[in-house]
């Protein structure tokens, strides 16, 4: 094990043998091997003493483990049983000191309505990509506590997560999060980091959660406009929202009256 208090790609490599456990597509698993890459994502994310940090998918447990020398307590939720039983003897082994600072929650974190201890400030992950929107969404709804984000994810992803009205990438992923949050990119990450190494390279994405904007309306009801109007992007916003309207008609009376081109 390293001496300092990190994991490298010998480490992380015989970890996973000493535990049979070899990176799945289904979970997607890409292992973090390169500590400089974990340090830099605790310093972006901001994480200081009096944070309660939620991880998802600490996976062998190299961002957790730069985590917890920083926050006050580092909650993780694994889907992986053998990782989820697996990482408080890692931690105990590499980072004896901090031990005590780490709760392992064995589950799905799309499914996860509560946690235990204090309630969460910050949410850092190195997300699945498969997942990653998902669980970004899911935790700004389900934790009002946390005031911040940063997730390393694929770099498509970062940008959809990052994108202002008018780009190409713009989206409902942009919209959802912008509801929550000021969104930002906050770097590249190259592939070479990980084990296996992805087809793809990664992006961190920055949240800083403000009040949502001013409405009449639900989230839940201003979330299902904004699914209808991007279902169908080839249509007009007078056509793809008919059905959420009621009518055509209807759907461009609404628009008109918010100042917005049904074309």
């Amino acid at each position: 094990m390293s001496s300092s208090g990190l994991l490298g790609a010998a480490q992380v490599r015989d970890l996973a043998t000493r535990l049979g456990v070899r990176p799945t597509k289904t979970w997607g698993q890409n292992f973090v091997i390169d500590a400089n890459t974990v340090q830099r994502i605790v310093r972006v994310a901001g994480i200081g003493p009096d944070d309660v940090v939620v991880e998802v998918g600490p996976g062998l447990g190299s961002l957790t483990l730069a985590l917890l020398p920083v926050a006050r307590h580092v909650t993780v939720v694994e889907v992986d049983p053998i990782l989820a039983g697996a990482l408080p003897e890692t931690v105990r082994t590499v980072a004896p000191g901090v031990a005590e600072k780490l709760t392992v929650v064995h589950a799905d974190a799309l499914r996860v309505e509560a946690l235990p201890g204090d309630a969460p400030t910050a949410l850092v992950a190195n997300l699945p990509y498969n997942i990653s929107v998902p669980v970004v969404l899911s935790f700004l709804e389900r934790f009002p506590t946390i005031e911040r984000i940063l997730v390393m994810v694929q770099l498509e992803v970062a940008e959809r997560l990052a994108a202002g009205p008018g780009s190409k990438t713009y989206g409902v992923p942009s919209v959802k999060a912008a509801w929550y949050a000021d969104v930002a990119l906050a770097g590249n990450v190259s592939r070479s980091v990980f084990w296996p190494v992805p087809n793809v390279d990664s992006g961190l994405v920055s949240l800083v959660r403000r009040e949502p904007p001013p409405t009449d309306a639900t989230r839940v009801e201003v979330f299902a406009c904004v699914d209808a109007a991007f279902a169908q992007r080839r249509k007009t916003l007078r056509a793809a929202l008919a059905s959420w309207a009621g009518s055509a008609p209807a759907a461009e009376e609404a628009l008109v009256a918010a100042g917005v081109d049904p074309r």
